[in-house]
């Protein structure tokens, strides 16, 4: 009787452990509806970014914007997965994680170089810059060409107070040969070069000057080069990739070409992803830099300036730099022809 009364019947503990599992079952079961609710809320998005970027739709201009924010989306998506499965939610940590990976599978190889063609041919050392509406510091773009001892410089944004502060600073003296396009505000563009130039259309029409010119690097050898800058998605979205879409005439069919300049869009926009497919790579993700972004250039969250390479050759080195005065930073690329 002593040992009943401090212990209990026989059995009463395994009841007692039984009760507090079925307890704990139940509290499970019954889990915060409010909590589930905040956490399906970033996969719904998530999931229509990944259809969109798989699926290889750009849309209008919010889904522009979505998409420019992938590689920031992935990462958020496996937070959002891992906060999920901490908290016992395990079907949306799961969505969440496969959604995150799928986008990690698009954006993580631009990390990583590439392997390049063996090409043996002449190089060429191109730099891009977008002026902002001409408020770029011209000595500073010098500057750069100097340091970077550039043969071709893409200039967008180019107005013609902008040509006159750099024939002030002496770029013409560094790069003699030129082919410009002045205009107010975002729709003048220019190439200049150490070699010898001749202007040929390259592009179809487009609302900001896209000029294009044959760059002589002797020995008959010949490169042609595009300023790009098609118009902002935001002011047109349909003619935004229009333009876009008109440089992407196939590697095969022309001369070895080089893109360079403010495509406003970045590696996840169907868009760009044409051009690329037609015969082109992007220098900075060759190089294992496609994650470098460039715009803007006080707080760079996304790559919208580019070289894109014909395939044919090889790039030997990219790099991004700031430029004083201009929200975007300046894309350099060395390339080797074959």
């Amino acid at each position: 009787m002593e040992e009943l009364s401090e212990h209990g019947p026989p059995g009463a503990g395994l009841g007692i452990l039984g009760s507090m599992v079925v307890v704990e079952q139940m509290r499970s079961r019954r889990k915060n509806p409010l909590v589930t609710g905040l956490l399906v809320v970033p996969v719904v998005p998530l999931a229509l970014l990944a259809a969109l970027r798989l699926l290889g739709f750009d849309g209008g201009w919010y889904t522009l914007v979505a998409l420019a924010l992938t590689p920031f989306a992935a990462a958020a998506g496996a937070l959002a997965g891992g906060l999920a499965l901490a908290l016992r939610r395990w079907w949306i940590g799961g969505v969440a994680l496969v959604l995150a990976l799928a986008l990690a599978v698009v954006v993580l190889p631009r990390a990583s170089a590439g392997e390049q063609r063996a090409v043996q041919g002449k190089t060429l050392r191109v730099l891009a810059s977008n002026l902002l509406y001409g408020r770029a510091d011209p000595k500073a773009v010098v500057d750069l060409v100097r340091e970077q001892r550039i043969d071709v410089l893409n200039l967008v944004e180019m107005t013609p107070s902008a040509v006159d502060g750099l024939t002030a600073a002496g770029l013409f003296d560094l790069l003699p040969y030129r082919v410009l396009h002045p205009a107010p505000g975002a729709f003048g563009s220019g190439i200049a070069a150490r070699l010898p130039l001749k202007e040929v259309n390259l592009t179809g029409d487009s609302a900001a000057k896209q000029p294009g010119a044959e760059v002589d690097l002797g020995d008959g050898v010949v490169a042609e080069i595009v300023a790009v800058h098609p118009i902002s998605p935001d002011v047109d979205t349909p003619q935004w990739e229009h333009e876009i879409k008109d440089l992407s005439q196939a590697a095969g069919e022309h001369g070895l070409r080089i893109l360079a300049g403010d495509f406003n869009a970045t590696l996840d926009h169907a868009a760009y992803r044409t051009v690329l497919a037609r015969g082109y790579r992007d220098a900075a993700e060759e190089r294992g830099e496609g994650l470098d972004p460039t715009w803007p250039s006080s707080l760079p969250v996304v790559t919208i300036d580019h070289v894109a390479v014909d395939n044919r050759a090889a790039v030997l080195d990219y790099r991004v730099f700031d430029v004083a005065g201009s929200d975007h930073r300046a894309v350099f690329a060395e390339v080797r022809l074959p």
